[in-house]
């Protein structure tokens, strides 16, 4: 194990440090690639939980070029730490890390970009670009902060409506995802039933489970229990004194439950490069030091404010609300669909998928699919096994873009 990887708690890392109090994009660090879309400049953007948004942004990228009949189309939704650069290159210190979904999106890859016009957006309540906690709020003229309102996934998909529209696209060839993506997927082809071609769910969900709740809830106490936090209003803070400790430890929690068991024992097994004897507490064995690491990596590109309010998104997520039922939501869906399953996946279990695609079949009559990914990777494995997860992808959404070639005449 490289001595990065071993790197633990922030201040292990003197050059990185001191951080600022909030990893959130801000203009002054440039706009690389990103662009942005002001979503309703002429009244609030009212919220299903009843909160409002005053003259909200979402910041987006694209890739390709959109056909004349806009049919070629496809929105990529984005988990909880992802953001709206699905692919490209790094650009710091604006956006300091390369797309999330590189071995996904370009030319030749499952989502090809000499057919597909792909889009990605940072969802609302985001930290790289869109209106989120730490985005002045124009009718204070301060930062929300802990006042920003809560976000659900159907606020996330009528933004993405409007962007879309925006964009000129009526109707989205596909929309794909996984795990909090998934769950948006799901909304899309239950909130505009005819402006999805198809749909493709990744490691997710119809509704968040007792457990998930629960791995939330430790994750968001990490950082509410960091005494820099300061209630939300951290952002003023100097350089090194914002809530630091409470977001590394929350994304510790978190990617205990993304990986497996399986791949743990694998990478790391009882290994110690940090001697065992003599017997001491601060003693490190391998795994830990790479929950450090991943902690001290996550802290200076994310915000404590917007963890919490994404965070509680999924734990909201429930497609049946206010519809009768799940099975009631998933009968509205008429795309066709197809659903991806990670076999090591226990925070979103291959059952919770099965439940969508046994539903969906009895309910309704489009095509459905599901594909099992065999990897030890655990629910990062959406994002880890391209060679699994992408071709079934891409072939099902090129079925789609042929079929419809075929039904409106046009030619591809």
């Amino acid at each position: 194990m490289d001595s990065a990887r071993r790197s633990g708690a922030p201040n292990d890392d003197a050059a990185a440090w001191p951080l600022p109090a909030s990893g959130a994009w801000h203009p002054g660090l440039g706009a690389a690639e990103r662009q942005f879309f002001e979503l309703s400049p002429d009244r609030p953007f009212t919220l299903e939980g009843g909160g409002v948004l005053h003259q909200p942004v979402l910041a987006y990228e694209t890739w390709g070029a959109l056909d004349a009949d806009a049919a070629n189309a496809v929105l990529v939704c984005h988990a909880l730490t992802g953001d709206a650069h699905a692919h490209g290159l790094a650009h710091p210190p604006s956006q300091p890390t390369e797309g999330w979904w590189n071995d996904f999106i370009g030319p030749g890859r499952p989502l090809d970009t000499n057919r597909y016009f792909v889009v990605c957006a940072n969802v609302l309540g985001g930290c790289q670009g869109s209106t989120g906690p730490s985005s002045v709020n124009p009718a204070t003229g301060e930062r929300y902060g802990p006042d920003f309102p809560v976000v659900t996934n159907r606020d996330i998909v009528r933004s993405q409506w409007a962007l879309g529209r925006h964009l000129g696209i009526d109707r989205w060839l596909s929309v794909v995802g996984g795990s909090m993506g998934g769950m948006t997927v799901l909304e899309w082809g239950i909130t505009y039933p005819q402006r999805v071609g198809s749909l493709v769910v990744i490691a997710s969900a119809a509704e968040a489970s007792a457990q998930q709740i629960a791995w939330s809830k430790v994750g968001r106490q990490a950082i509410w229990d960091d005494p820099k936090f300061r209630g939300g209003r951290y952002y003023d803070a100097a350089d090194g004194d914002g809530p630091h400790l409470g977001l590394a430890n929350a994304r510790r929690i978190a990617m205990i439950h993304y990986r497996s068991g399986d791949e743990f024992d694998r990478r790391f097994s009882r290994h110690s490069e940090d001697p065992v004897l003599p017997l001491r507490l601060e003693q490190r064995f391998d795994v830990e030091s790479y929950l450090d690491y991943q902690g001290a990596k996550f802290v200076p590109r994310f915000d404590a404010n917007t963890y919490l309010v994404l965070n509680k998104l999924m734990d909201l997520h429930d497609v049946g609300r206010g519809r009768g039922g799940i099975d009631a939501a998933l009968g509205r869906i008429v795309a066709p669909t197809m659903v991806m399953s990670v076999r090591t996946d226990f925070l979103y279990p291959r059952p919770q998928q099965l439940r969508i695609v046994e539903t969906l079949t009895r309910r309704t009559t489009m095509r459905v699919e599901h594909v099992d990914i065999d990897s030890d990777n655990g629910h990062d494995g959406f994002l880890t096994e391209p060679d699994q997860t992408g071709p079934p992808m891409g072939e099902f959404i090129d079925d789609i873009y042929k079929s419809d070639a075929g039904t409106t005449g046009a030619t591809r």
